[in-house]
């Protein structure tokens, strides 16, 4: 005998996402279920975070939270170029305590397993259902509108009504497989291969204690990403055919040796983990939202994690789904007006961060930074640099990324209306506004 329930909102999926949206929305007192198929603790790949995080985190609520797991703290990154092809020079540090006043000057470097488990624990304290082993079967609709969801768990069936569907799955894409919504970025389809390793000694590290690296050479780039006082994450990313003409193996020691500083940092170390891969980088859907369903996260876009920016465009969009959510069952006729904000807003910030991304393997980063410098003196380019670097994907004032707007081979989305405004820092972004509006009047007065 199926078992049937009703909620406000089903949230399919338990990652950054998912737990946030269910976390804000019960926090508005509404009634959610969230369902994840896997049980946690488990691995997942994806472990630094960007300081605007951190604002984000002061909005839910949650900041105290995050800061008192002990989490390798991360105050820039560290990108290196021995080619000279894709960065300024060299070495160049993104050191997020430039990024001006009132913002978070750090983030932190996270184990998956623990961060993803802590967030669906404070969404089960704020009040959400919370089910583990929970595998989605169906998405039930009335017409051309979702209900909500069959899922299975230890056996039995189960069914859930609800007024809403956040798809929070992730590269499951239950919503985007379903509809035959999602669309590869093939100039973006690349192959990670990556380890963890111990007995991590930072007196080794050529840079800074923290700080994530990341390492560019001709057939793709390397991370290491610190994730605890003595163990590393480091990984290889690189073209598919790349990868299909050798060994992972191979692949992976002969990329990593081709950035010294990442062997410096490694030095002593033994690895922990086997070699692990992962595929299908790099998609999108021109729609994400429908009749009673939003996707958050990578269940609608996924971008290479070269700038280490997936969790947080995820959790933004998803604390953005939970308030439009929260506005349409406040004012079910808003509903259309409400979610094509929401898609705009969506859409504003992935085409930001994957902007960002073709700017890097098209080695147009130099390029891009010197036609921001025609209206804006150094110290404001590098200050709007590190800002975009950390996570400012919805300001309109950021030269530099309205440079990359500009650029229409980096187009990903089908045209949208493009939704403004910094959703961590809104005052923050409108001083900007101002002084940038103010600068414009000084630079015009002068030419008179």
């Amino acid at each position: 005998m199926m078992e049937k329930n009703t909620a406000d909102v089903v949230v399919i999926g338990g990652g950054p996402a998912g737990a946030v949206s269910a976390l804000v929305l019960a926090q508005q007192g509404h009634s959610v279920v969230l369902l994840e198929k896997d049980e946690f603790p488990r691995f997942h790949i994806g472990e630094s975070l960007l300081p605007y995080m951190m604002g984000l985190f002061d909005q839910i609520g949650l900041r105290k939270t995050v800061e008192a797991q002990g989490y390798v703290p991360k105050f820039g990154g560290e990108f290196i170029d021995p080619t000279e092809k894709k960065f300024f020079e060299g070495v160049f540090r993104a050191d997020f305590t430039k990024q001006g006043d009132g913002r978070h000057p750090s983030a932190f470097q996270v184990e998956r397993a623990t961060f993803d488990k802590m967030l669906t624990e404070q969404a089960a304290e704020a009040g959400a259902q919370v089910l583990f082993g929970a595998n989605v079967t169906e998405l039930l609709m009335d017409g051309d509108r979702m209900v909500g969801v069959r899922y299975q768990r230890e056996g039995q069936d189960h069914e859930v009504r609800s007024a809403y569907v956040i798809d929070a799955s992730g590269r499951s894409g239950r919503i985007a497989n379903r509809f035959g919504l999602r669309k590869t970025l093939e100039k973006l389809r690349m192959v990670a291969v990556f380890r963890h390793y111990e007995g991590l000694d930072e007196s080794h590290n050529p840079g800074v204690e923290g700080d994530i690296q990341v390492g560019a050479h001709d057939d793709g780039w390397v991370w290491a990403i610190p994730l605890s006082k003595d163990a590393i994450s480091v990984g290889t990313v690189m073209p598919r055919d790349v990868l299909r003409a050798t060994t992972q193996e191979k692949a992976f020691e002969e990329f990593v040796a081709r950035i010294p500083r990442i062997t410096a940092r490694l030095t002593g170390t033994r690895p922990t983990t086997d070699l692990k891969v992962e595929t299908d980088y790099c998609y999108h859907s021109d729609t994400v939202t429908g009749p009673g369903w939003l996707m958050v996260g990578d269940a609608g876009c996924f971008g290479d994690p070269m700038f280490s920016g997936g969790v947080l465009v995820a959790t933004t969009t998803a604390f953005r789904a939970a308030e439009t959510v929260g506005a349409a069952l406040a004012d079910p006729a808003a509903e259309g007006h409400l979610f094509e904000k929401y898609s705009n807003f969506f859409k504003t910030g992935y085409d930001t961060y994957i902007r960002l991304i073709h700017a890097y393997y098209d080695g147009e980063l130099v390029s891009v930074a010197a036609d921001a410098a025609r209206s804006t003196d150094r110290d404001t380019l590098e200050k709007y640099l590190v800002r975009l670097i950390g996570g400012d994907f919805w300001s309109e004032h950021n030269s530099v990324a309205q440079e990359m707007r500009r650029r229409q081979e980096w187009d990903t989305f089908e045209p949208f209306k493009r939704v403004f405004g910094c959703p961590v820092y809104p005052e923050l972004d409108e001083a900007d506004r101002k002084e940038r509006s103010e600068a414009r009047v000084r630079r015009a007065t002068a030419g008179k």
